[in-house]
């Protein structure tokens, strides 16, 4: 037996001597033709069911159909290796393109915590290799710090022995644990919607081969003795990048790159600390970020810390962290804080660990509560705009969000002098846009995508927990508040609002504070709609036709109730979202807007579609000003009305409609 264990975590990391397809059983094409009908490709990930479908395997505890989404099985089937090593090869070859020298190319691989990400990373590994890279294993690892080393290497001249190429990191991010995949990136973030097209394609003419499965064999050809020296330093790289990650946490948090420059914003943190303590409860769920640096990161702080299911793999609810994921940590949160009144916040990851949702206690209801994404987002988004103005920086502050973002950032930036952008749900999208904007003059200080509650801010080019933790510190904790010299102080005054400033003020004043909107969870089932379209510019089409005649029924309800007059259709396309009339088609996959305005022209609500890019459902939600659980209600039910009509209509090929 060669398999490599890991030392820390007694997992098995790689058996050099194995070799994943067996020359005398090779796939055939129509079995990786079926297997490949079920990838996701996008630039937000490649992704599929990849574990094994063995009526034995066992499942995640949360299973009860004991689908192959939720198996714990780590085996790869035969079809599914090729299309890994095609997967791997096609980087390859994209990253051997770029390199401008004859040095070897050098490329990051780690994978998050679910059980298919060795036989995945094997797969690479050995393909990267006979592809004539040079590959640096961190085996678990989660997506924010691999993705920061990644850029800090990338940074080094490429003659220094760290430098880095790409990376690639295999994971389904908040899938169920039987999905896996990819995501590829260059520098500290991963490829655009137009630097992975021409990946996708060639991808695709690959795994169409006639001998695919005979060209993957060769692939996988890697000698033993290069793989067992990429398994032993597995544990040697991620030192690398924990190391490298816990500075860059720093930098993200401060906004400052010098260590000297981030000495005066931290200090304040910790007197303010001191005078008034703050204690977290992480409830990691196994995923990657268990094998992280979120405790000593936060002690570093002057945070008390409380760690639950703090070992890679110790799944206990659904990897989504919304909705029943929360309920685990929010008990948790109510425990510690009986046990200790420090304790005021909690959150949870996702099992790539990019993303991170709050939980937190409620003195006004004398128990913890769930925050939503939307007002996780929002108040991250208020933190770190008034530390820009706390700072003295007023002149082109900008926002960049998704489309699916509620309209309470549009209100919330309005009152802090900010502009706010908006792109096509994809990470990618949103960051490609906040760098444009950079490159003319705009101060980009955060960027995201609300309808997750995924926060990502400057320097950083991806969703982080650790983020999204130091915009709520700094909210809750930066500067004097006896003294009145705090954010939400500056935010109250912003508003208007000064004179309801008390020194004492908690997180249920802040939430108090935040504009008013009523929006759909992207996560409930019924904004995940199955849908049989396959052509979703035909199924937006006829949405429209429907909507168009709809209109005069429901306008006078509309007016009445809600002061809404007309309406515009916008498509978000990459990187922008624009006017499209009535022509709902030409959105495209992208995601479409109806924005419902009042008789001024000022935007009241909106409805809102896209296919999802890493999952085979159709979301959909509404945002309205002002509104309540009711409102959102009425007019979800009667965009989800429209759309499924519009599917049966488009799956029968009929596009006519009245």
């Amino acid at each position: 037996m060669s398999m490599i264990m890991h030392p820390q975590l007694g997992f098995p990391i790689g058996d050099p001597q194995h070799r994943p397809l067996d020359p005398a059983a090779l796939p055939s094409a129509e079995e990786i033709r079926k297997t490949v009908s079920s990838l996701i490709l996008s630039a937000s990930g490649w992704r599929k069911v990849f574990a094994s479908h063995r009526p034995e395997d066992q499942h995640a505890p949360w299973s009860t159909d004991r689908t192959d989404e939720d198996s714990l099985s780590p085996m790869l089937s035969p079809a599914d290796t090729v299309l890994c090593a095609h997967m791997a090869a096609v980087f390859a070859d994209a990253i051997l393109a770029r390199s401008r020298s004859a040095r070897t190319p050098v490329i990051a691989l780690g994978i998050d915590a679910r059980p298919t990400g060795p036989a995945i990373a094997d797969c690479f590994a050995r393909v990267l290799a006979t592809k004539g890279c040079e590959v640096r294993y961190l085996f678990i690892v989660s997506a924010p710090e691999i993705m920061a080393w990644a850029g800090a290497c990338a940074a080094l001249p490429e003659h220094d022995p760290d430098h880095l190429d790409g990376f690639a990191y295999i994971s389904a991010s908040h899938n169920p644990p039987g999905h896996n995949g990819v995501k590829f990136g260059t520098g500290g973030g991963v490829l655009s919607a137009v630097e992975i097209a021409p990946l996708i394609q060639e991808f695709r003419t690959r795994i169409e081969a006639p001998d695919a499965a005979a060209q993957a064999l060769a692939l996988l050809a890697a000698p033993a003795e290069q793989m067992a020296a990429c398994y032993r330093s597995a544990l040697q790289h991620k030192r690398h990048s924990a190391s490298t990650y816990f500075l860059f946490s720093h930098e993200v948090l401060t906004g400052e790159h010098a260590m000297e420059a981030q000495t005066p914003l931290l200090d304040m943190l910790a007197a303010e600390l001191t005078r008034r303590p703050l204690g977290i409860v992480a409830e990691l769920n196994g995923s990657a970020r268990a094998a992280g640096i979120d405790r000593e990161w936060l002690e570093g702080l002057g945070i008390s810390v409380r760690t639950l299911h703090d070992r890679p793999r110790d799944f206990v609810h659904r990897i989504v962290p919304e909705g029943s994921s929360l309920e685990i940590c929010r008990q948790a949160l109510e425990q510690a804080h009986a046990e200790d009144p420090r304790y005021q916040l909690g959150y949870v990851p996702d099992c790539d660990g990019d993303r991170g949702n709050l939980v937190y206690w409620s003195e006004r209801l004398g128990r913890a509560e769930v925050l939503e994404a939307q007002q996780v987002f929002a108040l991250a988004c208020l933190s770190e705009l008034a530390t820009l103005r706390w700072r003295g920086m007023h002149e082109k502050l900008a926002v960049v969000v998704n489309d699916a973002t509620s309209m309470r950032i549009e209100a919330l930036a309005e009152a802090l002098g900010a502009t706010v952008f908006r792109t096509e749900t994809g990470e990618a999208n949103v960051v490609a846009r906040a760098e444009e904007l950079r490159s003319q003059g705009w101060i980009v200080r955060i960027l995201g995508e609300g309808s997750n509650g995924g926060t990502i801010i400057h320097p950083s080019k991806v969703r982080d927990p650790l983020s999204t933790i130091g915009s709520m510190l700094k909210l809750l904790r930066l500067g004097n508040a006896a003294e009145a010299n705090s954010l939400f102080h500056l935010w109250l005054e912003a508003c208007g609002r000064g004179d309801c400033y008390r020194p004492d003020y908690t997180i249920d004043d802040v939430i108090a504070s935040l504009p008013g909107w009523a929006t759909t969870s992207v996560f409930e089932p019924y904004a995940a709609l199955k849908v049989r379209t396959a052509d979703k510019a035909a199924l937006k089409q006829t949405y429209g036709r429907l909507f168009i005649q709809e209109w005069p029924r429901m306008a006078p309800l509309l007016q009445e109730r809600y002061g809404i007059t007309a309406w515009t259709a916008l498509a978000s396309i990459g990187t922008e979202e624009r006017p499209i009339g009535t022509d709902f088609g030409a959105v495209g996959p992208g995601g479409l807007k109806i924005l419902l305005k009042d008789s001024t022209g000022r935007a009241k609500a909106f409805l809102w579609m896209r296919g999802s890019g890493t999952e085979p459902v159709f979301r959909i939600m509404v945002d309205i000003r002002d509104g309540s659980p009711d409102d959102e209600r009425l007019l979800r039910e009667w965009h989800s009305t429209m759309v499924r009509e519009a599917d049966r209509l488009a799956a029968q090929g009929n596009s006519a409609v009245g």
